[in-house]
């Protein structure tokens, strides 16, 4: 440790139901029903990606809730209903159900939501700004935290990192994936999607490559912009520790546990207490 104050880093994968985890991460004979506690147990964090597809009960989510550690935090993917049309700026009535749908019962641990949106879907300052006033910055009382999903090219410009820092949104980190690289710090927290987990890694990833994103990690929850990234904006944005949120997504999907499990044991000894 440098004695640098650091954010918590958190770090897990997308969803926690997938047949081919059933042996592989989840012990032979595990229910089902078991599978989400089991998972929480052995990572820091999941994006619940369900509710991208389909509205989910309240009831679920306090069940969530209630079957995950004290200090354990989802993060959840919006509804494709909010990001998929021509005109963000017309997803308002989304964005409310989405709110209302009872997302809230995960309480102290809703995390970030991650806003993804079309890998068609161009940079058009006024919409995207129309659409991040659409975002709550509180519901009910409880603060929201905003993550920036984009996969076009177009989004690689100083106007669009201006706009999500003003707004205090994140602009989510693609991790070895096809879409482009925003590595800029737009808010006080750091929203990092890995996606190149290869089946003849047993852990997903080379030990080489797991170590150069611990690091990563720890240097963003000290306030630091890692090197090797490629940023937008002369400031990539430095200052203040932040909470990190590191998934493990896609690629050899298999392999995203043990993936995110390796990263976790190398960041045991930075976690605040």
């Amino acid at each position: 440790m440098d004695g640098k104050r650091r954010g918590p880093v958190r770090v897990g994968i997308g969803g926690w139901s997938f047949p081919p985890w059933r042996g592989t991460f989840y012990p032979d004979g595990l229910a089902q029903k078991g599978e989400l506690a089991y998972a929480a147990r052995h990572l820091t964090s999941i994006e619940i990606n369900a509710t991208f597809y389909r509205t989910q009960k309240a009831e679920s989510f306090a069940r969530w809730h209630d079957e995950t550690p004290a200090d354990f935090v989802f993060s959840v993917k919006a509804p494709r209903f909010a990001t998929t049309r021509p005109r963000l700026a017309e997803a308002g009535e989304s964005i409310g159900r989405f709110f209302a749908s009872g997302v809230l019962e995960l309480k102290n641990k809703l995390g970030p939501v991650n806003w993804q949106f079309m890998p068609n879907k161009r940079f058009d300052p006024d919409d995207i700004a129309a659409f991040l006033d659409l975002l709550p910055r509180s519901v009910d009382g409880r603060p929201l935290r905003h993550a920036l999903e984009v996969r076009h090219e177009s989004f690689r410009s100083p106007d669009f990192v201006a706009l999500a820092r003003e707004r205090g949104a994140a602009i989510v980190v693609a991790g070895d994936a096809r879409y482009p690289q925003i590595a800029d710090i737009t808010a006080p927290f750091v929203y990092v999607r890995l996606m190149g987990a290869r089946e003849a890694e047993p852990l997903g990833y080379a030990a080489s490559a797991l170590d150069l994103w611990a690091e990563r990690a720890r240097r963003w929850s000290a306030g630091e912009a890692p090197g090797g990234l490629s940023a937008i904006a002369a400031d990539a944005g430095q200052g203040a520790a932040r909470d990190v949120f590191l998934y493990l997504i896609s690629g050899d999907k298999v392999r995203n546990p043990a993936a995110a499990m390796a990263l976790i044991e190398r960041l045991a000894g930075d976690q605040p207490a």
